[in-house]
């Protein structure tokens, strides 16, 4: 397992559209080991595989929502390959979401607030799951890296550049 270094915008490769994962390999299991650490190591919730540059429709999520009787973060690591929306409600959610690869930056995003997802897993089995809250805006943020689109695409072209505005002053100031 290895710590990869995290794309930030404006990094190119993250406007990437990811290709489907058609082999299910020994490769494939180190890149998600690889993106667990990483994400773990950044803190973070969610990592896309385009965001340490590999174009695949690969993602990692772990919420971390529970604790253990000390108080630590019970793992609960999930890995979704190719996944895809198949019925997202009509009812929208409000949530503040940041991204690793527009570090420190948050704000708010509309999306729908509860999902039916379809994915893979590492041995390739179809799963499929009804899922609210954090964990359907989380996997949503993460397929939207997987079309090439940010979490600061979606704010009004004013917000997205008083947040990129912010982020280049922090980089500067470092």
């Amino acid at each position: 397992m290895a710590i990869r270094p995290i794309l930030e915008v404006p990094d190119p490769r993250l406007k990437t559209v990811s290709t489907p994962v058609e082999t299910f390999d020994d490769d494939l299991r180190t890149l998600v080991a690889d993106m667990f650490e990483t994400m773990y190591d950044a803190p973070g919730i969610g990592l896309a595989a385009i965001q340490v540059g590999v174009p695949k429709r690969v993602l990692v999520i772990d919420l971390q929502e529970q604790e253990d009787e000390e108080g630590k973060p019970i793992k609960a690591p999930r890995v979704f390959i190719n996944p895809e929306i198949l019925d997202p409600s009509a009812e929208q959610s409000l949530y503040n979401e940041g991204c690793l690869s527009v570090p420190d930056q948050y704000a708010e995003v509309e999306r729908p607030a509860s999902i039916r997802a379809r994915w893979q897993d590492l041995d390739g089995k179809v799963h499929e799951e009804a899922m609210d809250g954090l964990m359907a805006t989380c996997l949503q943020h993460e397929m939207d890296h997987l079309e090439g689109i940010l979490f600061i695409d979606h704010l009004s072209r004013l917000k997205r550049q008083m947040v990129l505005k912010k982020l280049e002053k922090m980089r500067k100031a470092a």
